[in-house]
C-alpha cells in the first residue's frame, strides 16, 4: 500500500508542537492500523543469543570495541538454552520468538547453533521464528529458511543520508543486500530504525519514504537509550509525545507494515506507551532487550487489551507467518498454550533477562577512537 501522506505533508506534522494537534494525529492513525488489522496484535519476544566484542563502530551501541561502555558478553548459546528462553517467552504470551546475534555474521559452528535453536523452536513450541544476526549471504539465507525461520530482522538504522555518522564499518548497500537475500529465500523482512540519532525531522521523513520503498512486512521503531561511553551516549532521551507523533507519521507513510515499538521505549515514552499503541502499532518487544530491562509481559498485554486489541493467539500461530494473529482468519476456539498459566514474574520466569545473564567486562585497554564519518558521502 503507498503512503497516505506526502513527503512534504510528513514534514508539516513532524513540526507539532501542540498536545491536541498530535492528538488528533494519533486518531488519524489508529483508524488506519484498524482498518488494516482490526484488532490483531503480532507481540515479539527475544533472546540476546551471543554478546559482546562487536567489530563494527555503530554509535549507539555498548557491544562495539570503540565503545569505553563496560563490554556486556556472553559466547553463543547452546540452542538447548535457546529453546528454553523460547518457551518462557511462549508463557508470556508472544507470538513471535526472535534469536539475535551481535556482529555482522557468525562463524561456522556458531550459525548451526542459531539453525539447531530454530528447528527446537518450530518443534516444540506455537511460536513463530525470527533470527537477526547480521549480514546473511543467499545460502545462509536459505539454510535460515530451510530451518523453520520465517522472519529476519535487519535494520537501516537511519536516513542514507545521516548513516554515516551512524556507522562506517557497516555499509548501507550491504543492509539491503541482506534484505533481498531474506526475501528471496522466501521469508519476511522485519525492517526499521532508530530515532534520535542526532537525524533531521528531514531526515527522520527521508528514513520513513526510504523504508516504504523496501515495503518490509514488520517495522520495529527503536529510541535511543544512551549509553555511557558510546558515540551518542550523552543524548538526552526524547520527549515522549515527540516519540508519539513520529510513531503516528511513519503509521500513515507504511500503512500496512506491522508496527512494533523495541529498544528504549520504556525509558523514552514513560507513561504514554499507550498512546503510543493508539498511534498505529501492532506490538511491542515484550519482556526485555539485548542488554536492557523492559517491561513485565502482564502489563504490555494489558495495555492492548485495554484498548480492545486480541494478544490471544491463533491455531497457525506456528505454521504460517502471516496473518499474525489476525482475528476472524480461522474458525474454532484458540488453542490452549501455557499463557493459560501465566508465568509473569522475572524471578520465576526463565525470560532472557541482562541484568542476570549477560556478564559486563571492563576493557583492558582504551578502545580505538570512533572512525570519522565521510561527511562528503552521506550528504
Amino acid at each position: 500500500m503507498p503512503p497516505l501522506i506526502t513527503f512534504d505533508e510528513a514534514l508539516a506534522l513532524g513540526g507539532l508542537t501542540d498536545r491536541d494537534e498530535i492528538g488528533d494525529l494519533v486518531e488519524r492513525a489508529w483508524e488506519v492500523r484498524t482498518v488494516n488489522f482490526g484488532d490483531a496484535t503480532d507481540m515479539c519476544s527475544l533472546v540476546n543469543a551471543k554478546s559482546g566484542g562487536c567489530a563494527e563502530d555503530c554509535g549507539f551501541c555498548a557491544q562495539s570495541r570503540y565503545a569505553e561502555a563496560d563490554t556486556p558478553m556472553h559466547p553463543m548459546m547452546e540452542p538447548e538454552q535457546i529453546l528454553e528462553h523460547a518457551k518462557a517467552a511462549e508463557a508470556a504470551g508472544a507470538h513471535r520468538f526472535c534469536m539475535v546475534t551481535q556482529g555482522q555474521g557468525l562463524s561456522k559452528r556458531d550459525f548451526e547453533k542459531v539453525l539447531e535453536g530454530a528447528r527446537l523452536v518450530a518443534g516444540h513450541t506455537s511460536l513463530k521464528r525470527c533470527a537477526s544476526i547480521g549480514h546473511l549471504s543467499a545460502d545462509r539465507a536459505r539454510r535460515l529458511a530451510d530451518a523453520g525461520v520465517q522472519r529476519v530482522h535487519h535494520n537501516v538504522e537511519t536516513a542514507r543520508s545521516h548513516y554515516d555518522e551512524v556507522t562506517t564499518t557497516v555499509r548501507y548497500e550491504g543492509r539491503l543486500r541482506t534484505i533481498d537475500a531474506v526475501r528471496e529465500a522466501g521469508m519476511e523482512a522485519c525492517v526499521g530504525g532508530i530515532l534520535n540519532l542526532g537525524e533531521s525531522p528531514r531526515q527522520r521523513v527521508e528514513m520513513a519514504f526510504e523504508l516504504a520503498e523496501i515495503n518490509p512486512t514488520s517495522l520495529p521503531i527503536n529510541l535511543l537509550n544512551p549509553r555511557p561511553g558510546t558515540r551518542f551516549g550523552d543524548r538526552s532521551l526524547m520527549d515522549p509525545w515527540e516519540v508519539v507523533k513520529w510513531i503516528a507519521i511513519f503509521r500513515l507513510i507504511l500503512p500496512d507494515a506491522l508496527f512494533r515499538i523495541c529498544g528504549g521505549r520504556v525509558e523514552n515514552l514513560r507513561e504514554l506507551q499507550p498512546l503510543a499503541v493508539r498511534a498505529g502499532l501492532n506490538g511491542v518487544m515484550m519482556g526485555n532487550f539485548l542488554t536492557t530491562l523492559g517491561a513485565e509481559p502482564a502489563d504490555d498485554r494489558k495495555m492492548f487489551t485495554d484498548l480492545g486489541l486480541n494478544v490471544a493467539r491463533q491455531p497457525d500461530n506456528g505454521a504460517n507467518p502471516r496473518p499474525d494473529n489476525r482475528s476472524g482468519w480461522l474458525d474454532g476456539s484458540t488453542p490452549r498454550t501455557p499463557i493459560e498459566d501465566l508465568i509473569d514474574g522475572r524471578d520465576e520466569a526463565a525470560l532472557w533477562d541482562p541484568s542476570t545473564q549477560l556478564r559486563v567486562v571492563k576493557k583492558k585497554r582504551k578502545p580505538p577512537a570512533y572512525p570519522t564519518p565521510n561527511r562528503n558521502e552521506a550528504a
